[in-house]
């Protein structure tokens, strides 16, 4: 039994924190209330000043398993997630092999369900091994629970074979999440197309290589009939061509955006620093400024962080050569704090609503709430306390991350799932 005390209770409904007590007996939610009385044998926890929030859903991560085991885990990644104030996960399927069937998903649940002491799900291919040519074993992965179908790390390119796949995956329920690119026009390059690019000496990507895929996609969703969620959106554009098609209402779209893409631009690169580096590249200030009032006005369903892993060797590469992507679940819920959070440009609701909720429920999941009769999933945040991102604190294998040996205001304390106290600083 577990009593925390005079905590602020968040919720995705409401602006206002409510302050009470939350008993915790077996694993569920027993009582809420002001001075509850404390029964014998409850272990007490003085809460006061906290948040406490449903745990957090991270819809968009890359555990690397199996495969590139050198940069992240099962077991660390999911670490990871903890460490941040994250109780559940999804998997992206570029990894060797790709997770483009029922014997591929079967393996990966099977090592998640021993590795992991949170819920992992997975993603499958939409064609096999990513390539765009042949559909994937899409019904086979489907008996075995995988609801997302995406070839990210890379667009399904052949339009023809991605509407095949949304007529028929669409039959079984499924979905389709779409990282949106013209490889032609983006290239390896990862850096936004712009005065930074120019000054680097480096050809840069410009936005319309994701704009051009965002509406396309989106237009073979209404033609199938399917729902077609947009991946780490990263333009003005780009979030002004998903608020249009919604705001049609003949087509089921979903979209996010990373924390990343509401924090940094372009310019950050400074001295070519590798990272931030990633794909799609980071953008103007216009951009970040403009997701930001998406993500506020709901354009956006959820926040999701792309976290994604590299070696220190892999990024001392030149910036051209180092490989696209940084880690996130561990810096996510802080850095929304402290940039966000902290100085009112939006509060606890629209973190608890975007980066609990609404990615369950993408997922068809049961949403978490800090209310009588609900399985304990929650995370106390000290508004007060900081984090230090230094490398013994990450947990991920890898800590390719603009946040590295920074501090922010904000720290996770306590994690709860169920009977089990993930994590407890």
């Amino acid at each position: 039994m577990l009593l925390l005390q005079n905590a602020r209770i968040a919720s995705e409904n409401s602006p206002v924190l409510l302050e009470g007590d939350v008993l915790i007996v077996e694993g569920k939610i027993q009582d809420i209330g002001s001075n509850l009385a404390i029964p014998e044998g409850v272990r007490v926890i003085d809460a006061r000043g906290r948040v406490l929030m449903p745990g957090m859903f991270d819809a968009h991560v890359h555990f690397r398993a199996p495969g590139f085991e050198n940069k992240e885990t099962i077991t660390t990644g999911s670490e990871a997630a903890i460490n941040g104030g994250i109780t559940g996960v999804v998997m992206m399927p570029n990894t060797r092999p790709a997770i483009d069937s029922a014997t591929v998903v079967a393996t990966v649940l099977e090592n998640a369900k021993h590795r992991s002491r949170i819920p992992v799900y997975t993603s499958g291919c939409v064609t096999k091994n990513r390539e765009g040519k042949e559909l994937a074993e899409i019904e086979g992965m489907h008996r075995l629970g995988v609801t997302m179908l995406t070839d990210d790390g890379d667009t399904t390119n052949d339009p023809a074979v991605l509407l095949r796949a949304m007529q028929y995956a669409t039959e079984f329920g499924m979905f389709f999440a779409s990282h949106c690119e013209v490889p032609e026009l983006a290239g390896p390059r990862a850096l936004n197309e712009g005065v930074m690019s120019y000054r680097l000496g480096i050809k840069g990507s410009p936005a319309c290589a994701e704009e051009i895929i965002i509406d396309r996609d989106i237009r073979l969703a209404r033609a199938a009939g399917a729902h077609v969620h947009i991946q780490h959106v990263s333009s003005k554009l780009g979030m002004e061509t998903i608020r249009w098609w919604k705001s049609r209402g003949d087509v089921k779209v979903t979209a996010e955006v990373a924390p990343h893409h509401l924090l940094f631009t372009d310019e950050h690169i400074g001295d070519y620093d590798t990272n931030y580096k990633m794909n799609p590249p980071l953008r103007t200030q216009a951009d970040c400024d403009a997701l930001l009032e998406g993500l506020i006005e709901g354009v956006f369903d959820l926040i999701a962080t792309d976290h994604a892993p590299h070696t220190p060797f892999e990024k001392a590469q030149d910036f051209i050569s180092a490989p696209n992507g940084i880690t996130g679940l561990e810096t996510a819920l802080v850095s929304l704090y402290h940039f966000f959070v902290r100085p009112e440009k939006f509060g606890w609701d629209l973190v608890v609503k975007r980066y609990s909720a609404e990615p369950r429920r993408l997922m068809g999941l049961s949403v978490p709430a800090i209310e009588v009769g609900q399985e304990a999933n929650c995370v106390l945040f000290d508004t007060e306390a900081e984090t230090t991102f230094t490398q013994e604190f990450m947990k991920s294998k890898s800590q390719n991350t603009p946040f590295i040996d920074q501090t922010l205001k904000g720290r996770v304390d306590l994690v709860i799932l169920g009977t089990e106290i993930l994590l407890e600083r």
